[in-house]
């Protein structure tokens, strides 16, 4: 049980990071060669590489190569369910900020 919860754990720190985060959103549409997903998301690309290992070692997603290129794609479409429901939760934060902050 302990070992579950650890790599839940793990799964939800490496979704837990901006750089990772743009990388799914990027990712959302399918398959991409490394040499587009760093400069679509504004990132070096060797810091760009740390955050797509760390997520291919998670189980976040899978990588291939085609001859000298590199591509990664989301190996569970379920990634992209925890990460529109968490961008409902901030939706449903801000609104209920803005609505507390119109009644003061």
């Amino acid at each position: 049980m302990n070992d579950i919860s650890n790599f839940r754990a793990d799964i939800l720190k490496a979704l837990a990071q901006p750089t990772r985060l743009k990388i799914i959103e990027f990712l959302r549409d399918g398959e991409r060669c490394v040499c587009e997903i760093f400069p679509a998301i504004g990132e070096e690309q060797p810091n760009t590489s740390r955050h797509l290992v760390l997520m291919l070692t998670t189980g976040i997603l899978s990588r291939r190569k085609e001859g000298l290129k590199i591509y990664y794609a989301i190996k569970h479409p379920e990634i992209l369910e925890i990460v529109d429901i968490v961008t409902l939760l901030v939706k449903q934060e801000i609104a209920g900020r803005h609505e507390l902050l119109k009644a003061m």
